[in-house]
């Protein structure tokens, strides 16, 4: 059964999978690593292998994960979403702070 995922996944997020795939083909390549050495080192069937080169949006966020760290990008992972790199959501941020800053009132005696 194919999944939903693959057809709402629109035309950007396809082509970046595809791209990762190709770049992920291309570092092993230069590695002198074959299809079989790569799925035997992070552990997957060959098929998974070719469908994760492929740039299939089925295959687990593992699975790209190991392979990052087999090539030796396994830091790159946690870095996509960076807070500190997110321009978005730092103006965001700044938008939301408030227009004064007042003192708090002391509490009501009795």
């Amino acid at each position: 059964m194919r999944s939903t995922v693959v057809d709402t996944l629109p035309l950007p997020v396809r082509r970046s999978l595809k791209k990762l795939g190709a770049d992920i083909a291309l570092a092993r390549k230069k590695r002198s690593l074959t299809v079989v050495m790569m799925a035997e080192r992070i552990v997957v069937a060959k098929s998974t292998y070719l469908k994760l080169e492929k740039g299939d949006p089925t295959v687990a966020l593992g699975t790209y994960a190991m392979s990052f760290f087999v090539l030796g990008f396994g830091e790159s992972l946690g870095e996509i979403l960076d807070a500190r790199k997110d321009e978005q959501g730092l103006f965001l941020d700044i938008e939301r702070m408030p227009q004064r800053v007042r003192r708090p009132k002391p509490p009501v005696s009795l």
